[in-house]
């Protein structure tokens, strides 16, 4: 997306959207988790191909769980939560120097030997203190991320129980997929907004495979959508995509798409993360879906 002008590259299905380290600490923890998910998806899919996906009350809670999982383990929340820390981070050291002048100086002459009298060797001071604080070293070893991201999607699960999923294939057309691929997103407006809070949302989408894609919303659909919401859930997932999108090597016109689409978000300096400064925030009622929203547009 960074260099939409340079040559695909073909790549294989389990290398698109790898990331190396992407939990730094005890990993396995979340691995145990993201496969308590993954492990029931195959089902569901066998189900869906049979046609009885919404017959077991399991499938459903299968795929919208995966919907889950890919909403909370992103690119998007890892930087959201990166950017949080920073800025809690900033406002201890801020505090530490506006409230806490006196007890700040003393602990400087107890540690260093040193009477700091300018703001400057009160800031050094502070940061240093910030930057020794236990907090501050699980953050740098990842543990506060792993166990941020466990809790946020085990939080998330739990309020989208509330959600139906809607199983969807183009009429035309296929779709990609980017490397932020669950996306929430509001369908009332052209283009559709994205990134927005999980309980401002009409849906979230995320594509499975060129011709299936996965929304949260109000009830259960099997169903196909016309070609102009194909276009808009993949200009989502370019615009909120971080580095990369993904395609079939044959999908001459959606390669075309993508790159017209890259060239334009590069154009317009747009960010991946610009739509939403805070954390994935959540509800426990859907407010749309992509179906029910785009009904408009629909062939039933």
């Amino acid at each position: 997306m960074r260099y939409p002008e340079r040559s695909n590259k073909l790549k294989s299905t389990r290398a698109c959207g790898w990331a190396d380290f992407f939990i730094s600490y005890d990993s396995q923890s979340a691995e145990d988790l993201w496969n308590s998910v993954e492990r029931r998806a195959p089902a569901a899919f066998e189900a869906l191909q049979a046609g009885t996906l919404f017959a077991d009350p399991l499938h459903e809670d299968a795929l919208r769980d995966l919907i889950v999982l890919h909403y909370v383990r992103s690119y998007r929340y890892r930087d959201v939560y990166t950017n949080a820390f920073e800025t809690m981070r900033v406002r201890v050291r801020e505090n530490l120097i506006e409230q806490r002048q006196q007890p700040l100086r003393r602990l400087a002459l107890q540690r260093t030997g040193l009477h700091l009298v300018g703001v400057g060797g009160l800031d050094a001071f502070a940061e240093r203190l910030v930057a020794q604080s236990e907090v501050t070293q699980e953050h740098e070893a990842g543990v506060l991320f792993r166990s941020s991201i466990e809790s946020m999607f085990n939080k998330v699960r739990a309020m989208a129980s509330n959600w139906h999923v809607e199983v969807l294939t183009p009429e035309r057309g296929q779709f990609l997929v980017g490397d932020n691929p669950a996306v929430s997103v509001r369908t009332d407006s052209t283009p559709w907004s994205y990134n927005m809070a999980f309980g401002d949302a009409h849906s979230i989408v995320l594509p499975i495979t060129p011709r299936h894609l996965l929304a949260l919303g109000r009830e259960n659909i099997v169903g196909t959508i016309p070609r102009p919401v194909v276009d808009q859930i993949n200009t989502v997932q370019i615009l909120a995509a971080d580095r990369y999108v993904y395609m079939h090597p044959r999908s001459t016109r959606l390669e075309t798409f993508a790159k017209e689409t890259a060239r334009r978000r590069r154009a317009d300096g747009v960010s991946p993360y610009s739509a939403s400064a805070q954390a994935p925030d959540i509800v426990d009622q859907p407010s749309g879906g992509v179906r029910t929203s785009t009904s408009r547009h629909v062939t039933p």
